[in-house]
């Protein structure tokens, strides 16, 4: 029998399989999806717990143990889908990755000529080499060393004008002024060199790394080159919180900070001098009506103090975002560290968007499974909002499978970009 299970995951080795890597502090989520065409239909699910020591701030720590622990979520969702992919797109996140819009304006020359693939691909060079530049310049003053190498990983069209008139896509617009702004993440290398190890101790190609909470857009935005798609999206994880601000469609940017749910499981740890095990073991039951009075107020009081720390985190990344005239109404929820349902509460409930650009209280909601667009769970095991990272990861590597298939022209290929 095992013999035959072998032989059956041997068999079903196909560039169509594809692993979308969710590399978190607390859990790995490992999910496998057969695509084909437009279709992501996802037939395996695994996830494994990471050790303490195994990541920092949402970077990995410690190659070996994650490996390990990479090996044991691939292996039960190979058991469940009787299929191995060779293909795999990880996740990044941390405060060291930098995500930015920014726009060029372009004067043309010769305004009566029509916008070609040679002149577009010259302007968004020029706009990635001055987002690059400034990427570097911030990681370089937050890190105090001037040598760090930064690399683009993941650039997303938020909007194009031409003589003031916005266009969906440009090839064969005449007009003289041209404005085109991207989004674009970047990252040091040493944190990209780590996950490129781990793919290669994993036997898997990697097609794609990308930025969480980019990935987590895609996850809601799907192919619709028109979306109208506008809200914050928080993915709250074990080391960190990443955010995402989408307008009508377009990345305006990301925010990452380094307090996720690790950071009150710490705090619980300590002020109730509790193991880390038990102490996560008594946040994830926060509101269960059998603990101690004494214990729940001691937990409470745990959980505020974080949850202040946590709530500045959240309004100094907003007020970050200062190309936008109005910040979305609405925040979406996902990862593991959103479920404490105190945190939902307070970013519900109090006062803490006044000073920023709202025009009203924002509302708060988990992103659910079935509002990611274009991804059929086959398994009936993703129930919840943890998983969302993960299949807009499987977005992102059929974004690159498709814009990376032999035979297609560079017209098609930046017109796939642009799409994107």
């Amino acid at each position: 029998m095992v013999f035959d299970k072998i032989l059956k995951k041997k068999d079903a080795v196909d560039t169509e399989y594809l692993v979308g890597l969710d590399i978190g502090t607390e859990y790995i989520k490992a999910l496998i999806a057969r695509v084909h065409n437009d279709e992501i239909d996802i037939v395996g699910v695994g996830r494994s717990q990471q050790n303490l020591g195994d990541m920092y701030q949402g970077a990995i720590a410690d190659i070996s143990g994650v490996v390990a622990n990479c090996e044991a979520a691939l292996s039960e969702a190979e058991d469940k889908s009787g299929v191995q992919a060779k293909r795999v797109v990880i996740g990044i996140a941390g405060e060291l990755v930098k995500g930015v819009t920014n726009t060029i304006r372009y004067r043309r020359p010769q305004p009566d000529k029509p916008l070609d693939v040679a002149e577009m691909e010259f302007i968004i060079e020029k706009v990635q080499e001055r987002a690059q530049g400034k990427a570097q310049a911030q990681i370089a003053l937050e890190t105090g060393s001037e040598d760090v190498e930064v690399k683009l990983v993941n650039s997303a069209l938020v909007s194009i004008h031409i003589d003031g008139y916005k266009v969906s896509n440009p090839i064969g617009f005449q007009g003289r002024d041209v404005a085109v702004q991207i989004y674009t993440a970047f990252a040091p290398m040493v944190h990209i060199g780590a996950l490129e190890k781990v793919a290669d101790e994993l036997a898997l190609d990697l097609i794609a790394v990308a930025a969480e909470p980019f990935a987590v857009s895609r996850s809601v935005l799907g192919t619709d080159a028109n979306s109208s798609f506008t809200a914050i999206l928080a993915d709250v994880g074990g080391g960190t919180t990443d955010i995402a601000v989408v307008n009508d469609g377009g990345v305006e940017g990301t925010k990452m900070f380094g307090i996720g749910g690790r950071s009150f499981t710490k705090m619980i740890a300590s002020d109730l001098e509790l193991s880390h095990k038990d102490a996560e073991k008594l946040k994830l039951n926060a509101d269960y009506e059998y603990i101690k009075p004494s214990v729940k107020k001691k937990l409470e009081e745990a959980i505020d103090k974080t949850l202040e720390v946590w709530i500045a985190g959240v309004e100094l990344a907003l007020s970050e975002f200062d190309s936008v005239d109005h910040l979305p109404n609405r925040i979406l929820l996902c990862g593991g560290g959103a479920s404490l349902k105190k945190l939902v509460t307070a970013l519900s409930e109090r006062p803490w968007y006044k000073d920023l650009p709202f025009t009203k209280r924002p509302t708060v909601q988990h992103i659910k499974p079935t509002d990611v667009i274009g991804i059929t769970d086959l398994t009936g095991d993703i129930t919840d909002h943890t998983f969302i990272t993960a299949m807009g990861l499987l977005r992102v590597g059929h974004d690159t499978m498709v814009g990376s298939q032999d035979g297609r022209s560079l017209m098609e290929k930046v017109n796939r970009l642009l799409k994107i």
